[in-house]
């Protein structure tokens, strides 16, 4: 009992230490030695949990990135909401996530990140990921009753970029995450809705130039 429960006090020490290394270096500048360094073990201590440097990000990431997607699959299954209110709501679940995660967010939305059209992804992590983008991208086709096209995937990565604004712009605060989350959920409540103005206006666009070239 002794021996398992130091075991995984070791593994945890790992884990947060490498998290550490990835937030203030980057995942590819750290190696597996210094890890082990900083952890006060020795690299082959290590491969004793991890098969390698993937595996040990994987192990840092996945919990907390299913625990994301529960979060925003619980806002999504809420049907008295309507997609838009929906949307604020997984954006806000993504907001708060990141931001309670500041030094790390970064590690788990982009280390060895995919293209967000990647068919079949290598990681398990890149699926997650995927997942979690698939569902902002479905409710965004919902507000603007837009099929799962060209078109949409353009808004959706325009969508994520926004949301990436905001958490650069406040994740070097010191604010609480609670008391930030309070003081500007109607902001990000309101980039939504332009957003989404914005899209359908680009839409009514298109539509409108197809109309004007038929009449000619």
């Amino acid at each position: 009992m002794r021996k398992t429960k130091r075991s995984e006090e070791t593994k945890k020490i790992i884990l947060i230490t490498a998290g550490k290394l990835f937030a203030e270096k980057g995942y590819d500048a750290v190696s597996i030695r210094e890890i082990a360094k900083k952890a006060g073990c020795s690299h082959t201590t290590i491969y004793l949990y991890f098969k390698d440097k993937e595996a040990l990000l994987h192990e840092l990431t996945m919990p907390s990135l299913k625990n994301l997607q529960q979060n925003m699959l619980r806002t999504v299954e809420m049907y008295s909401l309507t997609s838009e209110e929906k949307l604020k709501g997984i954006c806000n679940e993504f907001i708060h996530f990141c931001l309670t995660n500041k030094s790390v967010y970064s590690i788990f939305i982009n280390v060895k990140s995919s293209r967000v059209d990647e068919q079949e992804p290598e990681l398990e992590i890149n699926k997650l990921r995927l997942e979690i983008f698939a569902i902002m991208k479905h409710l965004l086709g919902n507000c603007l009753s837009l099929p799962d096209d060209e078109q949409l995937l353009a808004f959706s990565r325009i969508f994520f970029y926004n949301l990436y604004g905001i958490l650069s712009t406040y994740s070097y605060q010191h604010e609480p995450t609670e008391i930030l989350m309070e003081r500007l959920t109607p902001t990000f409540d309101l980039t939504v809705e332009i957003l989404i103005s914005g899209f359908k206006e680009k839409i009514n666009q298109g539509e409108n130039r197809n109309e004007n070239k038929k009449s000619i």
